[in-house]
Parts: C-alpha cells; structure tokens; sequence
C-alpha cells in the first residue's frame, strides 16, 4: 500500500513539474527559434525574444491564444528591444485571437510594418490583440504603406506605441472594419505634413477610442475618421457609413493640414484635445463615399478643444464638402487663439454657430519650443484642451 502511495505521489510530482514547465516562457535568439517557438507554443504561453537584429517578413498564422491565455510574444529585456528589419511586412499575423505583442521594434518593411488581419473571413474577425511598446518606423518609404495595419480586428488595445515615418499615402495606424478597440498613449511622427494620415479608421469601423496620444505633423489628416473603401473590403459588410461612434479625446496635434477629418462618418466624438498651428483647416467634413445607402457625414461633436492658430497658416476653421450634413454637427465650449493676432481670434468660419466658445485669451502653454502644449495653472482656459491624467 505505501509503494502505491509512492508511486501515486511520484506521478503527481512529475505532472506538476511539467505542467510548471509548460508555464514557463520560451528564450529564443534567433529568427528560427522563433519560427519553431511560436509554432509550438500555447495557450497562456511567452515567448522573449532577444536583443539584437532580425530579419522581417515573418508571417503567422492562426495563432490562438485563449481567453485569460494570451499568447504573447515580447522583448526578453524591453530596454534592449529586438529590432526586426525588412520584408514586405516585418510581422504579419493572419486570423489570430488573443495574441500580444511587447517591446518590438519593427523597421524599414516595404509593405506595412505590421499586418494583423482576419484572413478575409469576414463573419470571424481577429479578436483580442494587444499591442504594447511597439517602435514602428520607417514605412516604405513611397504610397499607400502603413506602420500598422489591422483589417477586420475587434476587441484590440493598441497602447504606448510610437509610429514614425510611413509611407507617403499611407496611415501611422491604418483601421478597415475594425470594432470595440482603443489607441492610447500612441505617438505619431510622419515625414511631412503633407500626405497620409496618422490615425484612420474606415471600411465600417465601430466604436473605437483614440486617446492621449500625440500628433506631430502626422500627414494631412492627422486623424482621419472615415474615409473611402471599396465595398469588398468594408467588415463584415456596408452599413450605410465608413466610420461611426468613433473618439478622439485627449491627444495633442502639432501641425498637419487638417488635424481633424470626418469623412463618411454617422457619428463622432472630438473632445479635450490641444490643436496647435494647423497649416491649412482645423476640421474637414467630407464626403467620398458617395453610393446611395451611406448616409451623409453626419452627427460630429467637436467640444472642448483648444485651438491656437496663426492667422496665415489657417485658411478656415472648418473645410465642408459636398453632400455632407454638416448642420448636424455640434461645435461647443471650444478656446480660439490667433497666435499673430488675438483679436482675430473670434472671425473663423464653421458650419454651425459655436455654443459657449470663448475667444482671443492665451491658453499659456507651458513651453512651446519644447513641445510642451499642457497648460500653465494660470491659465484662463477652463474646462477645454487635454485634461491632466487621473
């Protein structure tokens, strides 16, 4: 009877050992570790890379985590971030679920330097991505190249990422039919103002949060809500709108022709951000997509920014085009201030009249040649511009 004791005891040990074991993270150092680790990994598993340099186009497939078991793939020493150079995509994740990426810098892809996709499975998207610390730069350098790109991805959390320098018509994030996600903490840096878009959201995107992150001549559309899809691409299928219940609260914008854009939108929220020295407009309400079910951009709410502006850099406020109902939006309890003239402050041009607007009064950055746009305690702004954390 003791023997079997023993021998029940023993069996027990060793399947704790290596259900320990499968617990613990897998250390890989080269490109091919990492195929062979993340192809034998599961759910709940890690996998560190280490530091140094790797070749890109590396393409994933179905990669399934599960729920409280992400799969997660992140630096070994998120000070000295692996640096993966090349390929058409550095990474590209096709139809996965409960994926994480950590601490990854991702360089110099000729094609997007992220994809995250659901394999054209339109009714099954990619769900629960989260992407955390990610360097993405150097995009393309010429047309319509991404730092990120997701297609059909719901439930995601892009977080603390810095995107710098995308291709020339390309977007810093790139959203086609994307649902239930969050951009924060993000930075944005392009090579210029005058192309491309920092953030967009299009294809039937839904329910996404752009929050406290930061614009630095990040395209012409520094945000781009909405846009133009073609009807094959939108998830799972055209809603009558290319953007809805999207918002944009919280960031700081620095330069760009048009810091705000909303392009085929029903439905927007723009709220507690600080625009500074827009080159051309402040807001765009556009419509592209012009087949017969879409509605009109419609229902915009653009409350509680401050906006400082030079009066020969600002053509006006507000650029509407055709076939827009841009009577539906809502402009309220905004801060205007003409950097070169003040008393100018209040002459800009919007669709609607402005509700509660204040006007001319300096919002007394804390240091603009730094970059610092957060206001001084002494300043006469209430209630507009970024809100303090907490």
């Amino acid at each position: 009877m003791k023997l079997a004791i023993s021998a029940i005891v023993l069996i027990l040990s060793t399947c704790s050992a290596q259900l320990a074991a499968a617990d613990d993270p897998i250390v890989v150092r080269s490109r091919e570790q990492l195929i062979r680790a993340v192809r034998d990994v599961a759910p709940g598993g890690r996998v560190l890379i280490a530091p140094g340099e790797y070749r890109g186009g590396l393409h994933f497939d179905k990669l399934r985590g599960e729920r409280n078991k992400p799969i997660v793939l992140a630096a070994l020493d998120p000070q000295r971030p692996p640096v993966f150079r090349g390929g058409g995509s550095c990474f590209h994740l096709t139809d996965p679920s409960h994926v994480e990426l950590h601490n990854l810098v991702l360089a110099d892809a000729t094609g997007n330097g992220l994809n995250v996709d659901d394999g054209g499975s339109f009714g099954s998207p990619a769900r629960h991505i989260v992407l955390r610390g990610l360097i993405v730069r150097d995009v393309g350098p010429e047309g319509n190249r991404d730092g990120i790109k997701m297609s059909g991805v719901d439930q995601f959390q892009v977080e603390s990422c810095a995107i710098e320098r995308w291709g020339s018509g390309g977007s810093g994030i790139d959203l086609v039919g994307c649902h239930d996600g969050r951009i924060v903490g993000c930075s944005f840096r392009h090579r210029s103002n005058d192309s491309g878009s920092g953030v967009q959201a299009k294809g039937g995107s839904k329910d996404v949060v752009i929050q406290r992150c930061r614009f630095d001549n990040a395209g012409s559309r520094a945000v781009n809500i909405g846009g133009s899809t073609g009807r094959q691409y939108f998830r799972p299928k055209p809603n009558g709108y290319e953007a809805k219940d999207i918002t944009v609260e919280d960031c700081t914008f620095i330069g760009s022709m048009a810091p705000i854009a909303f392009v085929g939108v029903d439905g927007a929220v723009v709220r507690y951000n600080t625009i500074y020295r827009p080159t051309r407009w402040v807001v765009r309400i556009l419509q592209e997509t012009r087949d017969a079910d879409f509605v009109p951009c419609r229902n915009g709410s653009f409350t509680n920014n401050v906006i400082a502006y030079r009066s020969n850099e600002l053509r006006t406020a507000a650029n509407v085009g055709s076939g827009t109902s841009a009577e539906s939006f809502t402009f309220a309890k905004n801060h205007w201030y003409c950097l070169d003239n003040p008393p100018r402050s209040n002459r800009i041009s919007l669709p609607v009249k402005e509700v509660g607007g204040r006007f001319g009064l300096d919002p007394r950055f804390a240091n603009v040649k730094e970059g610092d746009l957060r206001l001084k305690k002494t300043s006469p702004v209430r209630d507009a511009g970024v809100r303090p954390p907490g």
